[in-house]
């Protein structure tokens, strides 16, 4: 039996290799996967140019290092307790969503099967499948009601309430990745204490630590999404770069334009 067998499937083995072999090319680069991935770049990004601003802002106002170092990282800790915790709300919040969006899938195929065979049907046809092909795969789903489920969970554009990451652990790691790299801009000041008390020193260490924190995450993001690394590197730069700027002036133009000063 398991010779027939073997035999059985060696020609759909032989031309699927076929299929492989005329293709040919190099295969592209797989991203990273995964939902923290994800949390760690989007906090991280907004953790640098967050405090970047701030720190901006304040040199502009000439302000002490003290001022900078204090408001500096309570900013920090407010804003990454903020983030971790809106990340924890959102994240319970698609959980809940996908939850309530199975059961009512699951009452529909039951309840409405017909209405939902016809409606797979229609979107195997619409991407390209003849209706004898079609038809035969949405009856061989319709003959598993879970599986079934799945398909139109899918259809919709919505996971499954049991895939992805815990919402706690994803807050967890926002939290995490918003202190640890938005302390960067912070910590050029408090490197270079034994060394200067020249304010404009320690923000030009700021601006250099700032952009080499930007241009890692820049690589990350390049290396995570199979991206081109000077493009991703160049885009975060800028982005730290345009924001910074803007905080600079407006401290700038309220001291002193708008004559805010002490």
């Amino acid at each position: 039996m398991d010779g027939k067998s073997s035999g059985a499937t060696t020609p759909f083995l032989r031309e699927a290799a076929a299929t492989e072999e005329n293709h040919g090319g190099e295969r592209p680069r797989e991203p990273w996967k995964g939902e923290l991935v994800k949390s760690i770049v989007y906090a991280g990004l907004d953790a640098i140019i967050t405090s970047f601003s701030l720190i901006s802002s304040i040199s502009a106002g000439r302000l002490s290092s003290v001022d900078v170092l204090v408001l500096g990282f309570a900013n920090l800790v407010a804003d990454g307790i903020s983030m971790g915790f809106g990340d924890y709300v959102s994240s319970n919040t698609e959980r809940d969503v996908a939850v309530k969006e199975r059961l009512v899938t699951e009452w529909e195929v039951t309840n409405r099967r017909r209405g939902q065979e016809q409606a797979l049907l229609n979107r195997y046809r619409d991407l390209g499948m003849n209706i004898d092909d079609a038809t035969t795969v949405v009856n061989i789903f319709a003959k598993y009601e879970d599986i079934m489920v799945d398909e139109k969970m899918v259809q919709n554009g919505i996971l499954s309430p049991d895939d992805g990451e815990k919402p706690w652990k994803k807050g967890l790691i926002t939290f995490g990745a918003f202190l640890v790299f938005g302390s960067a801009p912070i910590l050029a000041f408090i490197i270079l204490i034994p060394f200067t008390h020249n304010d404009t020193h320690k923000f030009i260490g700021a601006c250099i630590l700032s952009a080499l924190a930007l241009a890692a995450l820049g690589a990350a993001k390049a290396k995570i999404a199979g991206q081109n690394y000077a493009l991703s590197i160049s885009g975060t730069l800028f982005n730290g770069a345009l924001a910074g700027f803007a905080a600079y002036m407006i401290g700038w133009v309220l001291r002193d334009v708008a004559g805010l000063e002490d």
